[in-house]
């Protein structure tokens, strides 16, 4: 009888199944599985099916804080009862500072959350548009495929910051980001007249996005040259003014100078880069002034030096791709995400000022910048320390001296590291 259950036994143990055969060969390669970029879509599928649990937990145990919601449901509320005069629209938070498209997808939330009293659907709104935007994200890293994987788990799951903007707060920047992230991948896709059209409506719900204008225009010069690139930049201020166009006919001058107010004064409470300034310094114009020209000078030092890696002069790039000296290369996934990301990222280390919600303007890239190939003097460990810095002064409430100096320290070093890569990135354009 032993014998017999014995020989049951050792019938009853078949093969391994290939799924656990799989999973026990991952585990005992894990170090590769985190460390190496060709692991990204597995990493990035187990952290994007978490996120979907760690969303719906946060949602229901984390109090939501009213803070803009409201204000945005009040400012469409108005344009819905037949006010199209922007000077004449505002929330409990002051007036509409944003352009149309914010106005036409708000109204449609103030629709579906029943005139913006379901705030718990906003929520799962919100945490839709978070997943859209990390399923956007890890296909740009998975088309780089210069980031180790490890370290998606600080671009979702470790970020409290990033989680509150998206679904306890329902501002209106990661609306703005979704649509960028949909521009940047239609762009690694080679569409660029549709991308150009994404971008636009992204700067239509927030003009923080006009930050990656700059290097935009380089890359469209570079693909094709001024001629050709006329008419995408032409479509892009087409959607600007088919958008604006019912508020445009009421009060042009109103309109413009709500939506796209470029000398917006901020307040010195809510900053989180300037804190260990005086507040007389944080107001004067003349600082403002510093910080524009030190932002231009920046760019242009990119523009001459980083981006354009090919043998033409700038003038050249102006030309036709046909008629350059120099036989033009399609333009890889790694410099248009590398020129995208460090305009972006010039603009935020020059801002005048940075409000808890603009974390998420630039929060998606840091590993990029990072990792990216170009910064080869850091230790990954140092690299994994700025992260955390970076996020520390984000979630410190109110921000201090110290929370502030350690993000522009953060800044600094990963924009000089970007500088001085310059080198491992002409490698890299060989190799390609």
């Amino acid at each position: 009888m032993a014998a017999g259950a014995g020989g049951a036994r050792k019938r009853s143990a078949g093969p391994p199944s290939p799924i656990w055969g799989t999973l026990r060969a991952l585990w005992k390669d894990k170090q590769r599985v985190l460390f190496k970029p060709e692991y990204t879509l597995l990493v990035a599928a187990v952290l994007w099916i978490a996120e979907i649990g760690i969303n719906a937990w946060v949602i229901h145990r984390v109090e939501y804080t009213e803070i803009d919601w409201k204000a945005y449901m009040d400012e469409v509320e108005g344009v819905i009862n037949g006010t199209y005069d922007y000077t004449q629209l505002k929330g409990d938070t002051g007036p509409l500072v944003y352009p149309a498209g914010f106005v036409y997808i708000f109204t449609v939330l103030y629709y579906v959350t029943g005139r913006g009293r379901d705030v718990r659907l906003g929520q799962y709104l919100f945490a839709v548009f978070y997943l859209v935007t990390l399923l956007l994200v890890f296909r740009i890293y998975l088309r780089t495929s210069k980031v180790p994987p490890f370290v998606f788990f600080f671009m979702c799951c470790a970020s409290y910051r990033i989680h509150s903007i998206f679904i306890l707060r329902l501002f209106n920047d990661p609306v703005a980001m979704m649509l960028l992230f949909v521009a940047v991948n239609l762009f690694l896709d080679g569409r660029w007249t549709l991308g150009c059209c994404f971008y636009s409506l992204a700067v239509s719900v927030k003009m923080n996005v006009l930050l990656f204008a700059p290097g935009l225009l380089f890359l469209l010069l570079c693909e094709f040259g001024l001629l050709r690139s006329i008419p995408r930049l032409s479509l892009c201020a087409a959607i600007q003014v088919a958008l604006g166009l019912p508020f445009l006919l009421e009060n042009p001058l109103g309109y413009v100078s709500r939506s796209f107010d470029l000398g917006r004064q901020f307040l010195f409470e809510w900053t989180v880069n300037w804190r260990f300034l005086p507040e007389e310094i944080f107001l004067s114009r003349y600082f403002h002034l510093a910080l524009l020209g030190a932002h231009l000078s920046m760019l242009l030092l990119f523009t001459l030096y980083r981006w354009n890696r090919s043998q033409e002069s700038i003038i050249a790039l102006l030309k036709d791709p046909a008629q350059r000296r120099h036989t033009s290369l399609k333009l890889t996934a790694d410099q248009i995400t590398y020129t995208l990301f460090t305009s972006n990222f010039i603009g935020v280390c020059f801002s005048r000022s940075l409000h808890y919600q603009f974390y998420v303007w630039y929060f998606h890239t840091l590993p990029y910048l990072l990792w990216s190939g170009r910064v080869t003097k850091l230790a990954p460990l140092l690299r994994v320390l700025i992260l955390g810095l970076v996020e520390l002064s984000w979630n410190t409430y109110p921000s201090t001296v110290y929370s502030s100096a350690a993000l522009h320290a953060c800044h600094l070093i990963i924009l000089l590291s970007l500088w001085y890569g310059e080198e491992a990135a002409v490698d890299l354009h060989k190799r390609k």
